[in-house]
C-alpha cells in the first residue's frame, strides 16, 4: 500500500496481482506506455495523455502534465506511512535545526555566521579530523541563528556547532 497527494488530495493506493484500487475501489483504466516519459490512458470512454515532467528520487515528488495542465504528485510508500503514523514522518526534515559535529575533530573554516540563510548543500563549515579536511554542509534550508564554535577549536563528536 501507498498514498499519493495531488494538488492537495491524497489518496490510498493498494496494487497486488494485476488489480489496483484507489481508495478502495478497483481502477478500470486502460493503460498504454508511449515512451519512458509518456502514458495514454483510456478512463470512463476518455482519451488522456500524461507526460513525466520531472522526478525528484529524494523527496518522492514528480511533476506531471495531463493535457496542458501541470500537476504536483507526492508519494509515500509503506515505510513512509508507518513513520508518519508513528509520528516521525520527516515533512520538516527540509528545516534544519542545528549541526552537531559528526566525529572530534578541530574547526579549520567557518563559513556563515549568524542571520547568514543556507541552503540545502550549502557549506557551512570544515572539520579537520584525523588529517583531513572535512567538509560540513548544510543539510536542509535555513538561517542561522548561532554558531557556537570558534575557528581552531576542538570539538567532541556530537558537540553543537551550528543553530538555526
Amino acid at each position: 500500500m501507498f498514498s499519493v497527494s495531488i494538488q492537495n488530495e491524497t489518496y490510498s493506493v493498494e496494487k497486488s496481482e494485476g488489480l489496483t484500487e484507489v481508495n478502495g475501489k478497483a481502477l478500470a483504466w486502460d493503460l498504454q506506455w508511449i515512451s519512458d516519459r509518456k502514458i495514454h490512458l483510456i478512463h470512463q470512454n476518455q482519451s488522456i495523455e500524461a507526460e513525466l515532467i520531472s522526478l525528484d528520487k529524494e523527496t518522492k515528488t514528480l511533476q506531471i502534465r495531463i493535457g496542458n495542465k501541470t500537476a504536483s504528485v507526492s508519494l509515500k510508500d509503506r515505510f513512509d506511512l508507518l513513520l508518519q503514523e508513528m509520528g516521525m514522518n520527516t515533512q520538516n526534515a527540509g528545516a534544519v535545526k542545528d549541526i552537531k559535529a559528526p566525529m572530534p575533530g578541530l574547526i579549520l573554516e567557518l563559513k556563515v555566521k549568524p542571520g547568514d540563510e543556507v541552503k540545502k548543500g550549502d557549506v557551512v563549515l570544515i572539520l579537520e579530523a584525523m588529517k583531513m579536511e572535512n567538509i560540513i554542509k548544510a543539510p536542509g534550508d535555513g538561517i542561522v541563528k548561532a554558531v557556537k564554535v570558534n575557528l581552531k577549536q576542538s570539538v567532541e563528536k556530537n558537540q553543537l556547532l551550528i543553530q538555526f
